[in-house]
């Protein structure tokens, strides 16, 4: 938000350097971002002086050109040559000297420098106006007024706009600021505090006077929850034309562009009292009426930004008999505004709901100076005053008369707030015990009443505009910024304690698996919880009616919480390979939303991506593609890791993937994961295969929670590892040969490990090979190659009898 500083004085009289005020500003809470300067004139005329011809010749080379000399108040007369056809001698003329530095009308810079002109020499130039930046004329040389000396500088003979501008970093809260007078408000209260009492000057808007009632427009508010408060009046036989300097500068200054003088005083009220105002041509209004409504969704209607639009049923419009106007607190319509042949206007001035404006702006995408306003909230009860200040602007820029009384349709008035602020309570938050009589003023100076006073505390009434102030701890925090957070004393002693946290909370065991997954090359996203109801469409399993869906979404594709956060990391895949990219191993901690019949429930998952070559290509590592079996030993070491063992297989359910398999303890779920399938993949055009895993990690936490961690020595013995190669049918799992093995020996078969697998040349048909590790170990004693062979030969006999198997 941007504040002239020349603007901002003319409520406070404050003689104050910008920067001093900018840091007081800054102290109350509304950050000063940067200060720019503004100079109407775009270098101020420096260096441009006034001079008297003293004589003028005709050039000898250019028929155009003449050869003057010029007195600049130095007593050294210099020869410019100039090419104006009204230059003659004993004019006062505007000189720009060597050095100058001018611009053109787009602001590029150029400077005065000495030259020859068709042999003569030049040491200066005369000046049109256009050429410094006051007209546009560029008929012939500026003839100054007589009278006014030689050697004066311009910028004491022109009145040239210098002023400041603050950069405001306007935080959501402070609606009451977002304006001139609100700003003008904090700084009167920031300087009481440093017994500074400057008194704010309020524009008098009493000299308004209806001078006759030929002009009524019928005004009708069909939705008084939408618009609870709507005034409006007429203004006719005004004259539209340019604005006077005064309030173009004023304008430019913020940067806005001057229109003409009625749309200039709209703006002009709006960031001067912080209420949005719009002027209707009267011509335009059908049936001499203005209804406030809302209208049937899919109504076509074109804004000033000549862009069609189409309406929403909660929009609110104002219109009048026959069609809408504008989008209320928003934008106007094309064909109902100000133009340079308007002769009567309609004035309106409205408090609008906030949430309602919000939703209309974000629908269609529009931000301007009204919607931002209102969005935040306005002040409803200067709603009046606003628009006679305006009315009588326009009547002293425009002309033109009152034609009517003030409609002011105001039903249900909105309230102050009532609030009791305990001394005790200011105490604790503030941390430190402040004088009553420095919080009271305080807030008196924040237009906060006090209502009453006793021992332990003040009743006070908020005005309805400090819609952010509606608690104890809202009325103690305007204390404090306004005391100054600086003026605050703290204590030299440093406290220190040290909390017990669980060592299996979930920050705790997130960040122990995270680590691990960062170990292993994964890197951590973090994706959006909206996304699209269009993803439900990829699963059977999922349904529209579980969505939890937005009451306002920004687009459809943020439209509703994610049921599953697979979509979400697709995207990410799908991003990352469409830039070269394709080698991921990605994960997230995140939460799943569903809206079922019980109610609404959140679920926190923990998701693996794996998709591309397990590692980066190299020279001396050849490229392996990432498959199902390496996702499963990552799957494993990351339960193995929580202490989460006993595990139990089962086929999959979910219908995202090809194949996979799911864990689980009892019947409780850990983990599904597999190949995701390849339609699901089609749909964000990934051509690559993608492994995924989705952990229940609520689940997993609380079986990590009750998870005995068992600890023993190293063994004191070795051990002994055989190797079996089998000659399987298809059908055999390795699962079969695993149980066989651990039934037949129980107590000193320690671990058995498939590392190999062949299927091809070589082979019968139908058949397999697996190459098993079958480790042995004695806690007690050394084994025998007797022991051995003993439990080796047994497990060979239950394999060839149980399993078909054949040793290779």
């Amino acid at each position: 938000m941007k504040i002239s500083y020349n603007w901002l004085k003319q409520f406070t009289n404050l003689d104050w350097d910008a920067e001093k005020t900018g840091e007081l500003l800054t102290d109350l809470g509304l950050e000063i971002e940067g200060i720019e300067s503004y100079q109407s004139v775009k270098g101020g005329l420096e260096g441009v002086v006034i001079g008297q011809v003293l004589n003028c010749e005709k050039h000898p080379n250019a028929d155009k050109l003449k050869v003057t000399k010029v007195d600049l108040g130095n007593g050294e007369p210099v020869q410019i040559v100039c090419g104006a056809p009204n230059v003659d001698a004993g004019q006062k003329v505007p000189v720009a000297t060597i050095g100058t530095k001018l611009y053109d009308d787009k602001g590029k810079e150029w400077t005065i420098k000495k030259g020859k002109i068709r042999g003569e020499e030049s040491h200066g130039m005369i000046c049109a106006e256009d050429e410094l930046g006051l007209g546009k004329s560029h008929d012939g040389i500026m003839v100054l007024n007589p009278d006014i000396a030689v050697g004066t500088k311009a910028s004491e003979i022109f009145d040239i706009e210098n002023d400041r501008v603050f950069e405001i970093g306007l935080t959501p809260n402070r609606a009451d600021a977002m304006s001139h007078w609100g700003t003008a408000r904090d700084l009167k209260a920031g300087l009481l505090q440093k017994d500074i009492n400057i008194e704010l000057i309020t524009p008098s808007v009493s000299s308004f006077i209806v001078e006759s009632r030929v002009n009524k427009i019928d005004v009708e508010v069909k939705n008084t929850d939408l618009a609870p408060r709507y005034c409006g009046v007429t203004i006719s036989n005004l004259k539209v034309k340019e604005s006077p300097a005064w309030l173009q500068h004023r304008l430019k200054a913020i940067g806005i562009t001057p229109k003409n003088n009625v749309v200039d005083v709209t703006n002009y009220v709006l960031h001067e009292l912080g209420q949005p105002l719009h002027a209707f041509d009267t011509h335009y209004i059908e049936g001499n009426k203005i209804e406030v409504k809302t209208i049937d969704a899919g109504t076509k209607f074109t804004t000033l930004d000549e862009v069609e639009r189409e309406l929403h049923s909660e929009d609110l419009m104002i219109c009048d008999a026959v069609k809408p106007l504008c989008i209320a607190g928003v934008f106007g319509g094309i064909n109902s505004g100000v133009t340079d042949t308007t002769t009567s206007i309609f004035l309106e001035s409205a408090y609008f709901n906030p949430v309602s404006i919000r939703k209309t702006a974000k629908r269609h995408g529009l931000n301007t100076d009204a919607s931002f306003r209102f969005e935040r909230g306005i002040d409803p009860n200067s709603t009046e005053y606003a628009l006679k200040r305006a009315a009588l602007l326009i009547q002293e820029l425009a002309g033109g008369s009152i034609t009517s009384e003030i409609t002011d349709l105001y039903p249900k008035k909105i309230e102050d707030y009532q609030v009791f602020l305990s001394f005790e309570n200011a105490t604790k938050l503030i941390g430190e015990e402040l004088p009553q009589d420095t919080i009271k003023r305080i807030l008196t100076s924040l237009d906060i009443k006090v209502n009453s006073v006793t021992e332990t505390g003040i009743g006070l009434t908020i005005p309805a505009y400090r819609n952010d102030v509606q608690r104890e701890a809202d009325v103690i925090e305007e204390v404090l910024r306004v005391y100054g957070y600086n003026n605050i004393s703290f204590s030299q002693k440093l406290n220190a304690s040290i909390s017990n946290i669980d060592k299996f909370s979930d920050y705790n065991v997130q960040n122990t698996i995270a680590n691990q997954l960062v170990g292993l090359g994964f890197n951590e996203m973090m994706a959006n919880s909206l996304t699209t109801s269009d993803y439900i469409k990829l699963s059977e399993q999922l349904k529209n009616e579980n969505d939890v869906e937005m009451l306002n979404p920004l687009s459809n594709e943020l439209a509703v919480m994610r049921q599953s956060m697979l979509f979400s990391g697709l995207e990410a895949i799908a991003y990352n390979s469409n830039r070269k990219r394709p080698d991921l191993k990605l994960f997230e901690f995140g939460k799943t939303y569903h809206n079922y019949e019980s109610g609404r429930i959140e679920n926190k998952h923990l998701s693996i991506l794996i998709s591309g070559n397990k590692s980066k290509e190299n020279w001396n590592v050849n490229p392996q593609t990432s498959d199902f079996f390496y996702l499963k030993g990552i799957v494993l070491s990351i339960l193995e890791r929580l202490g989460l063992n006993k595990l139990k297989t089962t086929p999959i359910k979910n219908d995202f993937f090809t194949e996979g398999i799911s864990l689980s303890i009892g019947k409780a779920q850990l983990v599904d994961f597999g190949l995701v399938k390849t339609s699901v993949l089609k749909h964000f055009s990934i051509s690559q295969k993608v492994l995924y895993a989705d952990f229940n990690w609520d689940t997993i936490l609380e079986y990590a929670k009750h998870n005995k961690i068992k600890y023993s020595e190293i063994p004191k013995f070795p051990e002994v590892r055989r190797d079996f190669a089998l000659l399987l049918d298809d059908s055999i799992k390795f699962e079969d040969i695993y149980t066989i093995a651990k039934q037949t020996e129980r107590q000193l078969l320690k671990d058995i490990n498939l590392f190999d697998v062949y299927q091809g040349e070589n082979l019968p048909k139908g058949k397999k090979s697996y190459a098993v590790s079958f480790t042995l170990r004695d806690d007690n004693k050394t084994l025998t190659d007797k022991q051995i062979d003993k439990i080796m030969n047994k497990l060979q006999y239950n394999f060839e009898n149980k399993l078909n198997a054949e040793l290779r």
